[in-house]
């Protein structure tokens, strides 16, 4: 008798024992009953032991697939993943499959359906059909081939298909074979030295796995580094997969691989209907694609040959999942890398110091692109000293200035202020009453656009009050100010000139962002507002100022990644300026005109800062000179959360090395989000095998502990949000 041990998508760290008596393999989804209901399960290893009485083992109502759902590097790579994140194999399965297919639709793709004469209307006579003018018309067009859908009624169709002239037949869609016809568009753009020699270098060692870091300063022409070494990997008839931070951030560079492959690419991101992502994977499996360009999911997705992984912006934090299963997708597209035996290429300005170092250790093959394309030169740097100065909506006096003369040259300004609403407090002018969320005791933004206030930890709205609950008065004020009232001053200040506001509230609707990208693409004097929205993958050739309003507060904070974050944004926002013939300057706006992070990253770039940092990372060993894992654990009466969790500090206090660093049992930097109270325990080790083996230790001794039943908790295995 064999035994299927299925993995379900539930929380729980076991697999579940059927009797299998269909054929089967490992890799394919099962229908089983579990409780009172039916569901879907994928089973992941056959064999004849089981823990349980054969007489209580359920049998396997039915099995969904022909074939594994999963390739086998696929496979490799999500059994790997779970071990290592310590997450359950159901739940990470299910993730890395498209809705549909978690829902149990076949992973073939629709069969589509023609209509055709049966032999009774090949030789039917036609004036047999004479009383019924539009039947006989819908026969003689099938007859002649001229028989277009929409020239006829459904009614028509049905009333032959009585008679028997005409029936239904399925037909599947031809394959693709896009490299019959694959060539690649030429450029106008013309390679520096720097370029062809990492083009160069990269192609070289197409053939194996090997890890590039393509650093290259701001408008260096990364990706034009990109659609030379992929036209290499297309040429050959392999697949390639691009992962990009956020998609709807990168429509240039979507539209510059489509001018210059004349292949199939794809795009895979949340916005896709459930039909359109499953669409997308299964012509990945079946080759049908060349390219493949999607967001930190899209790592998942099957290749019938992939050749290449190239991940943009690979130090860009959106590609940690920050809920449920929280994987890294630049550090599982490396191991996906070498599981393939492919090379994979991460491009930045400004690389994660994790990434720097894997290349000063020669664990990656660092390759520089120090000059800007073309004729564009470095923007001039400088910061602008806020004490004593009089702020319009965050603007200071000399920006403006500098703002009108480079307007009236008929260039463009970009503002960055990275945040959105029209200001973050509204607060009670008589008594200090603060409008807060009360699922995370965090003030409300004011939308002054949208008359509501919103709580950007938890999207919880809320009407804004007439008046103060505390004391009654009605002179409630916004204090601070957010992207929504800088656009509106600007409006004021510049009357004439043409403002467009980028952040997540103006860009959520389909094709928002492309409009307002269009409209700077035009030229013309132009003042952009936003968030780091516009700091990623965008080429403004017209910006010639930018102008940085408030970042004082990720100069003092609790989080050790906090200055690097903010190195990072600096450069790639300061980036946006200056990028073709005309020179760019950036001004910086701050409080702390001597802070000495801001003096290295003006004086000497993000280089000489990522070299400073690094040294400072290493005295104090923190990563990567160290490996982290969070455990985060949240409930309703804040009673059961730092208990639970000095259990978890006490049994590893007792039970393994003292090499192992502990830091808390204590509040998270947000102790309330969403109506949950949340504590952490943050765990150091400076061997990162291990901390994997006392995380495995502890996952088996919390599994007996009552109290787990009680709390919220994860485990966050190299955490990048302390």
């Amino acid at each position: 008798m064999l035994i299927a041990h299925v993995a379900l998508p539930v929380p729980l760290y076991q697999l579940y024992d059927y009797l299998l008596v269909a054929p089967a393999e490992i890799g394919m989804r099962v229908k089983v009953p579990f409780g009172t209901r039916d569901a879907i399960g994928i089973i992941v290893n056959i064999d004849e032991q089981t823990d349980f009485s054969i007489e209580n083992l359920k049998t396997i109502t039915s099995v969904i697939d022909e074939t594994p759902l999963f390739t086998p590097s696929i496979w490799q790579l999500l059994n790997w993943a779970a071990n290592y994140y310590h997450y359950p194999i159901g739940e990470v399965l299910f993730h890395a499959m498209p809705v549909l297919l978690r829902q149990g639709r076949q992973a073939v793709k629709d069969e589509s359906k023609r209509w055709q004469l049966t032999q009774l209307g090949q030789q039917i006579e036609l004036k047999s059909l004479s009383r019924f003018p539009k039947q006989l018309l819908l026969l003689s067009s099938f007859r002649n081939n001229t028989v277009q859908k929409t020239d006829f009624n459904k009614s028509i169709y049905h009333q032959l298909q009585k008679k028997q002239l005409i029936e239904q037949v399925k037909e599947l869609p031809p394959m693709i074979e896009w490299l019959q016809d694959f060539s690649t568009n030429s450029s106008s753009i013309k390679l520096n030295n720097e370029q062809t020699q990492a083009i160069t270098t990269i192609n070289q060692q197409n053939n194996h796995f090997c890890v590039f870091l393509l650093e290259g300063v701001t408008g260096s022409g990364k990706t034009e580094v990109y659609l030379n070494v992929l036209a290499d990997v297309l040429s050959k008839g392999k697949q390639a997969l691009v992962l990009v931070p956020e998609i709807s951030l990168t429509p240039q560079t979507i539209n510059r691989f489509k001018q210059r492959f004349n292949a199939p690419i794809d795009i895979l991101h949340s916005g896709l209907t459930v039909k359109e992502r499953l669409s997308v994977w299964l012509r990945s499996k079946n080759g049908e694609n060349a390219i493949i360009v999607g967001t930190r999911s899209s790592l998942f997705t099957p290749f019938k040959n992939l050749g290449m992984i190239i991940i943009d912006e690979e130090h860009d934090s959106s590609y940690k999942q920050q809920e449920g299963w929280r994987y890294h997708a630049r550090d599982l597209a490396i191991i996906r890398a070498k599981i393939d035996n492919i090379p994979i290429l991460l491009g930045s300005a400004t690389p994660s110091l994790e990434t720097l170092n894997n290349a000063q250790n020669h664990k990656y093959q660092l390759l520089q692109l120090n000059e800007r394309a073309g004729n564009a030169t470095l923007a001039k740097q400088s910061i602008l000293d806020l004490r004593g100065l009089v702020l319009t909506a965050g603007l200071s006096q000399p920006l403006i200035e500098q703002m009108k003369q480079h307007l009236s040259n008929n260039n463009q300004v970009m503002l960055f202020l990275n945040r959105r609403g029209f200001s973050p407090l509204l607060i009670c002018h008589d008594c200090g009453w603060i409008a807060e969320c009360p699922r995370c005791d965090r003030p409300y933004t004011y939308h002054q656009k949208q008359h509501k206030l919103s709580c950007h930890h938890c999207d919880t709205p809320r009407e804004v009050p007439t008046q103060c609950p505390k004391c009654g008065s009605t002179h409630l004020m916004p204090i601070g100010f957010g992207t929504e009232q800088l656009e509106k001053q600007l409006e004021i200040l510049f009357p004439h000139i043409q403002i467009s506001r980028i952040d997540r509230d103006t860009v959520s609707k389909k094709g928002a962002l492309d409009n307002y990208l269009q409209k700077i693409q035009e030229g013309g004097a132009h003042i952009l507002v936003g968030t780091q929205i516009l700091a990623k993958g965008h080429h403004f050739p017209d910006i010639t100022l930018v102008g940085i309003i408030d970042v004082d507060g990720a100069l003092f904070s609790s989080d050790f990644r906090a200055t690097e974050h903010f190195a990072q944004i600096y450069t790639q926002v300061s980036g946006r300026a200056g990028r073709e013939a005309k020179a760019g300057e950036v001004i910086l706006q701050t409080y702390h005109p001597n802070h000495p992070l801001l003096n290295v990253l003006l004086t000497q770039g993000y280089q000489a800062f990522a070299k400073i940092t690094l040294q400072e990372r290493q005295q104090t060993q923190l990563p990567p000179f160290s490996y982290q894992t969070l455990i985060r654990v949240a409930d309703r009466n804040n009673q059961y959360a730092p208990k639970f969790l000095q259990y978890i500090h006490d049994w590893l206090k007792a039970n393994v090395t003292p090499t192992l660093w502990q830091l808390g049992p204590m509040p998270a930097n947000q102790p309330k989000k969403a109506g949950y109270n949340r504590w952490q325990l943050l765990l150091q080790h400076s061997n990162r095998q291990v901390l994997q083996q006392i995380l495995d230790q502890l996952l088996i001794a919390m599994q007996k502990w009552n109290e787990i039943s009680k709390v919220r908790w994860s485990i966050d295995v190299d955490p990048i949000d302390n």
